[in-house]
This record gives C-alpha cells, structure tokens and sequence, in this order.
C-alpha cells in the first residue's frame, strides 16, 4: 500500500506530466490526481487533445499513486477495517446499520413522504462534525438538494441539542441545489476539488432520483434515463472509495400494481439502484413519531428492522423521548 506521505501531491509530480501538460489537464478540469484516476483514456484524450497513448500513461500513473491495483483479499480485509462509521442519533438505527453510516460505501434511505428520509440527511449532516468519540469524524458535510428539502431551522435545532454551536454546525455544510440532473452530475464533478480541500467526509444527494424522473418521463425514455442515472451513480461510487467518504442517497418510492402479495411498492430507479448503492434502508411510516427501517440489502449486514423517532430534537430511540 503507498503511504500517504509519499503520494504524489500534484499533477506535475506524476512521471510524465510536465508543466504544459498539466496546464491542460486544468484547464480540462482535471485538477486532481483523484480526477485523473477515474477518468477513461478516451475521455481524457478528447477533452485535452493529448494522444491517446500518453493519456493511457497519465491514468496509469494516477491509479499506482493512489493504490488502484489488484490487491489480495487480506489486504482488502486491513482497508475494509479502515472504515469509519457515523451515527445516526438513534442506536436501533445505529445498530441496525453495523454500528452507523460507513463510508466508502453509498447508503440509500428510501421510503414514501414523511418517512424520514431528509430527516436522516440533516441529522448526519449535523453528526458528522461530532469527535469520533461521539460517533462523528470531526469533518464537514456537502448536501446536494435537488428537492428544496433543506431546512436550517432542523439542523439549528438539532446543533442546539447536540450542544454545538448552529452557526458554526451550518458553516460547515456546503449547500448546493441542484437545478436539473445535468447540474446534478457537474456539483459531483466538482466535488473532486472540494473534498480534498475542505475535510469532507459526508456527501448527501437528497433525492437522487428527482430531476431523472421529472425528465425522462415516460417508458420511451427509460433506457436514456437508465443510463444517465447510472453514471451518476458510478460517480458517487468513485468519489466513496477514493476519498473515503460515505455517500448518503435518498430516493422515492412508487406503487407497482401488478404487485398483489407483500408490497406494494418499490424504489424508483429500477434495477440500476438496486446494483449500486452498498446498503439499502427502507423506510416507513409507524404510529406518531416513530418509523420503521429495514434493511433491503447490504451484503455485509443481516436483513432485520428496527424502529427510531422523529423528535424536535432530531433522531433519537423511541425509549429516550
């Protein structure tokens, strides 16, 4: 494994990456080692108008300098043992998860309106910033809305609870809302250059599916949508391994009529979310301000369900009301 002090820091310390060559790679919007390391040779070749060889070199480097290689099983064990865990305010919940959301993993919460979903967002948002001995990371969290969701008045309320000051809470999250799912794609882009620089640990996309839906409406342009959505979320993979961060989606739900035994609805996005995301929660309504989560599909943790609260102070356990 490169040791991180040993990495290469900028574009120009890669073999083969001189001073006029890096000037295109930014001025292409590769910025970052990250940004080369997941980029294709063709892709790279087209918008910098370098050869296609010296592209494939280029990606090499970047990939050997950030550890992308074949790795054995062991070695796969010690980096998995590296993830970090944030809490989300509820232990069930918590507990539920494995002991919180991982990073380098995308979690996606979904379930119908009122079921919690945005609820979760702000909380970790708010969570993230806690000492790792309160189940935070000490770091910083991006919010991606692309509802209009957000709400500052939660995460005032939920930093008052936690002892934290909201001001600085709120300093801490970089706001964006996404306009449409082109804008949606380019904010994730961006975020190469911002997570590095800013210690984020949290990403949130709250929904994921929105704008797709709205665009791509009927079953004519379901494979063009498909296909959008899912480089989308091969984007969000990426940006969880490389940076370590976890990635939190939320999705809607829609009814199936064909569906007469069990239930009745299912995710939207079809079968490219259901390959995606690393750990799938649902979420449903209970009595007053409790939900029901339950665990869909993770390949590490068992399928099971807990049950949290919604409170003024923010999630909590049903009992700690």
């Amino acid at each position: 494994m490169v040791e991180t002090s040993k990495r290469p820091k900028s574009l120009t310390d890669l073999p083969g990456v001189g001073p006029s060559i890096a000037n295109k790679l930014m001025d292409a919007g590769f910025t970052t080692i990250e940004a080369l390391a997941v980029a294709t040779p063709q892709e790279l070749s087209t918008i910098t108008g370098i050869p296609l060889a010296t592209a494939q070199r280029i990606i090499k480097a970047a990939r050997e300098a950030l550890d992308i290689r074949f790795k054995t099983a062991l070695e796969l064990k010690r980096e998995r043992l590296s993830v970090r865990k944030i809490t989300t305010g509820s232990r069930n919940l918590d507990a539920l998860l494995g002991g919180g959301v991982e990073t380098k993993t995308i979690t996606e919460f979904f379930g119908e309106f009122g079921s919690g979903k945005t609820q979760i967002c702000h909380q970790l948002s708010v969570n993230v910033q806690l000492p790792e001995e309160k189940g935070g990371l000490n770091a910083k969290a991006v919010y991606i809305d692309t509802e209009g969701t957000f709400r500052w008045e939660r995460i005032e309320s939920m930093a008052n609870a936690l002892g934290l000051d909201p001001d600085k809470v709120m300093e801490n999250i970089f706001y964006i809302r996404a306009v449409n799912s082109d804008h949606q794609m380019a904010v994730v882009d961006e975020l190469m250059e911002l997570i590095p620089k800013e210690n984020i640990k949290l990403v949130v996309v709250d929904s994921v599916t929105g704008h797709f839906r709205a665009e791509y409406p009927g079953r004519e342009n379901l494979a063009a949508r498909q296909q959008k959505l899912n480089r989308h979320l091969h984007q969000l993979m990426r940006i969880a391994e490389i940076y370590n961060v976890a990635v939190v989606i939320t999705n809607q739900i829609m009814a199936r009529p064909d569906v007469f035994y069990g239930d009745p609805t299912q995710a939207v996005g079809g079968h490219v979310l259901y390959h995606a995301p690393g750990i799938r929660v649902q979420l449903r309504k209970s009595r007053g301000n409790k939900r029901i989560a339950r665990i869909v599909d993770a390949p590490h943790l068992p399928e099971g369900e807990t049950v949290f609260a919604i409170t003024e102070w923010g999630i909590r356990d049903p009992e700690s009301e």
